[in-house]
């Protein structure tokens, strides 16, 4: 292909097995990260030369670099997501930066002619607050933000695309937009830098989970997300879009646990196999943070239609026991998780 992709947050889980594919189909790629002493860490993990992907430093919360990253692009994904250890003190320390991020990304592509922008959002800004409900979620959906389940994940995605999508109907004429909005993200690991869901499953072979809460998820595979990615940035005629890119599969963490155990043989004997009652995780939600968000997705089945990303952007999708059994001995072989 002909053009120039910056991509940000070019450090992250998505946006690594994005850039590898843009490159070998022959994309220019830009890079940009918060910090370029991480630069060679950065290339080294994707096996890529200074010339393959230059690198610039920008910050979701500073204008500061912005105008330079885009200078000269084709299109821009934005894939930078704001990333925090535990859970945060206040929600806005997940909603502005991600708010603030989308924002300076659409106003440096604008400034600098890039024609199309692809952010990554999530099913997150489109399933909470509905409920217990057995229906199928599609793009047509929104999460709730008045809702009290709607935690500060949620509305930081939702928040973020809202502001972006406003932000292209006030300033967007002459740029074509579109989101990824991905499930429960797995696969194999590139490096240190991994997705969020991959702590589940690390959990889940580490021993460190004792049991097994009656949560579930959607799961998509990481390079289904990075093919969903590149092929938005040329399909013809994206007006807006959103594509949920998510397998057909809903699984709860009982059925996760079991795929493992069938798949990993001696390498899953540390994955537990006891559910735990609701109550226990509801009492013990009573002293534990991150409990709480855990208690309220007991026995909440969300279903996803991924039937857009198939039709228009040719998305395929495998099994969810390969992503998991991909993601599980990929933290194994990389010395991230000991069994």
């Amino acid at each position: 292909m002909s053009g120039t992709v910056l991509v940000t947050g070019a450090s992250g889980y998505i946006a690594g097995f994005t850039i590898r594919q843009l490159l070998a189909e022959g994309w220019q790629v830009r890079g940009s990260i918060r910090n370029l002493a991480r630069a060679d860490e950065v290339r080294a993990t994707l096996g890529v030369s200074a010339a393959e992907l230059p690198l610039v430093a920008v910050d979701l919360l500073s204008d500061s670099g912005w105008a330079e990253a885009a200078a000269g692009c084709t299109h821009l994904l934005h894939i930078a997501s704001p990333v925090l250890a535990g859970v945060p003190t206040h929600e806005d320390d997940l909603i502005r930066p991600a708010r603030e991020g989308a924002l300076r990304a659409l106003a440096a592509a604008k400034a600098a002619g890039v024609g199309r922008v692809v952010l990554t959002s999530s099913v997150a800004a489109i399933t909470y607050g509905h409920g217990k409900t057995d229906k199928l979620y599609t793009e047509a959906d929104w999460t709730d933000l008045a809702s009290p389940t709607t935690g500060a994940y949620a509305k930081s995605k939702t928040i973020a695309e809202r502001a972006a999508r406003d932000w292209m109907a006030a300033n967007g004429a002459g740029m074509e937009f579109a989101t990824i909005n991905p499930g429960m993200v797995l696969g194999p690991v590139l490096g240190p830098d991994f997705s969020a869901s991959l702590e589940v499953v690390k959990r889940l072979i580490d021993g460190s989970m004792p049991g097994l809460p009656h949560v579930g998820f959607s799961i998509v595979d990481v390079r289904e997300v990075a093919d969903a990615h590149v092929k938005a940035l040329t399909v013809p005629g994206i007006d807006g879009e959103r594509f949920i890119v998510a397998g057909d599969e809903f699984l709860w963490l009982d059925e996760i646990a079991a795929l493992l155990k069938a798949r990993l043989g001696p390498r899953a004997a540390k994955v537990p196999s006891r559910r735990l009652p609701d109550f226990v995780v509801r009492l013990a939600s009573l002293f534990s943070p991150p409990l709480r968000f855990v208690a309220s997705e007991l026995g909440r089945r969300r279903a996803l239609s991924s039937a857009h990303a198939k039709a228009r952007l040719g998305i395929r999708f495998r099994a969810s026991a390969d992503s998991l059994a991909d993601a599980a001995n990929s933290l194994i072989d990389a010395g991230i998780v000991k069994v």
